[in-house]
């Protein structure tokens, strides 16, 4: 993988242990990118940091290995309670982060609790009410078994916020400073937070719970990282499924990823590309998420190469070897378009970022260019680009109705009247009765 990304920092440089370096090697981490270049040094002498960078750079090991440092640097002290706590907006972002904590602190030792609602409810409680020192989640449920009394935060030494924005965006802002206000104070803790984006509110986050953060910000023209080729085609509405499928053909993609801004959208297009050969899995916000794990893994493990998914996928995620990624809908928020297409060139390796500027949401496509601070260049749609023999998929009932008619199925069980079995009655001369029959009345024996 070609690095393109890293900084001429070497983590051996930095004030780090030898635990924590030899599973960085192991791990095949040896330079620093930008955000870990200029945030370790301060976070590991105990500065607050709120730093942003592009999705894929390494926020995540900036914070894990600033954690487990000032962590072991305490370790005199034997704290029977959680000493760091890690807030996460979603599971897939909160289970991403565990994963890269056991890997980068194998030779440590470190006890870690992974809380997301949606499932596993008993086995995390037993969890955290084990002697954990990191927590990882999600504020709700980590609320839920704080106010059960499963845990203290009154031995917290280390606070991180991930994807700051994010928890803006998901409405998570009162849980967390209902958790920060229930720590020590911000100047007896290590806090770090990060984002994609540091908006107003961010900020204002920041100075509010924090020590007198350092900020850390990326030049505007970085917004997306140069490893990323961005392209974008002008369909008319009824040319985008043609045209997607006529880009799948030409590109080959070894893993991508489609986004769209509706579930109707997601599952109109996850109906076309199967009925035309292509092997999807589609992803958004409604999923259960035992099967959203499921689809995850499998698209991973390669088991499915083609994801269609809503916005609920754009952050936090890091699946490696995303070679392409599909806006078949333009964003509507201009973050979004960087979080979209910060799921492919990972951590220096390159990738194809392929935008639809249809006619319903063409209007974003100025305020992305704005925002990113560069022109996304437009190609000619050529006719061997265009699929011409699409093959139309059986119409799906929409999930709405079949859902209320699932609520009323012992009604809706009873089948047109001519359907019914026919009730016993007495012979009668009669040839033929009435379409619609008055109400009942008493028969008399022919």
């Amino acid at each position: 993988m070609k690095k393109t990304h890293l900084t001429e920092t070497r983590f051996s440089n930095l004030e780090l242990s030898d635990s924590i370096i030899k599973g960085l090697k192991e791990a095949g981490f040896i330079n620093c990118t930008p955000i870990q270049d200029k945030s370790l040094p301060l976070s590991l002498r105990g500065k607050d940091i709120a730093g942003q960078a592009q999705t894929g750079t390494g926020k995540t090991a900036t914070f894990l290995l600033a954690t487990f440092q000032h962590l072991i640097n305490d370790e005199s002290e034997k704290i029977k309670n959680p000493r760091a706590l890690i807030l996460a907006p979603t599971r897939e972002l909160a289970i991403q982060i565990h994963k890269d904590a056991l890997a980068l602190s194998k030779y440590l030792n470190l006890k870690f609790a992974l809380i997301y609602g949606g499932t596993d409810y008993q086995k995390q409680l037993d969890k955290i009410k084990g002697n954990v020192d990191i927590i990882i989640g999600t504020p709700g449920r980590i609320i839920d078994f704080y106010r059960q009394g499963a845990f203290t935060l009154e031995n917290i030494q280390v606070t991180v916020m991930d994807e700051a924005d994010r928890m803006f965006d998901l409405g998570f802002i009162k849980d967390i400073r209902f958790l920060l206000r229930r720590m020590p104070p911000a100047e007896k803790r290590l806090n770090m937070l990060f984002s994609a984006t540091l908006s107003y509110k961010v900020t204002e986050l920041a100075y509010e719970h924090m020590n007198n953060p350092v900020l850390i910000r990326i030049e505007s023209e970085e917004v997306t990282s140069k490893a990323i080729n961005q392209v974008a085609y002008c369909p008319a509405n009824e040319q985008k499924i043609p045209l997607l499928l006529g880009l799948l053909k030409q590109h080959q993609p070894q893993r991508s990823i489609v986004f769209v801004n509706t579930k109707r959208c997601a599952e109109q297009l996850d109906d076309y590309l199967q009925a035309n050969g292509h092997k999807t899995a589609m992803l958004s916000g409604d999923v259960p998420q035992e099967k959203r794990q499921r689809l995850l893994n499998d698209f991973q493990e390669n088991r499915v190469t083609l994801l269609i998914a809503t916005d609920v996928a754009a952050r936090g995620l890091h699946i490696p070897d995303v070679s392409h990624v599909f806006n078949y809908d333009l964003p509507q928020d201009v973050e979004d378009y960087v979080h979209r297409i910060g799921r492919t060139a990972r951590f220096g390796a390159s990738g194809e970022a392929i935008s639809f500027i249809c006619e319903e949401y063409a209007y974003s496509m100025p305020d992305i260019e704005d925002y990113i601070g560069e022109k996304v260049p437009v190609q000619a749609i050529t006719p061997e680009l265009m699929v011409e023999d699409v093959i139309k998929p059986e119409r799906r009932e929409p999930r709405e109705r079949v859902m209320q008619r699932d609520k009323r199925a012992p009604r809706s069980e009873h089948k047109p009247r001519e359907h019914r079995p026919a009730r016993p009655q007495p012979a009668t001369n009669q040839a033929s009765t009435p379409e619609n029959p008055p109400p009942p009345q008493t028969q008399q024996p022919a």
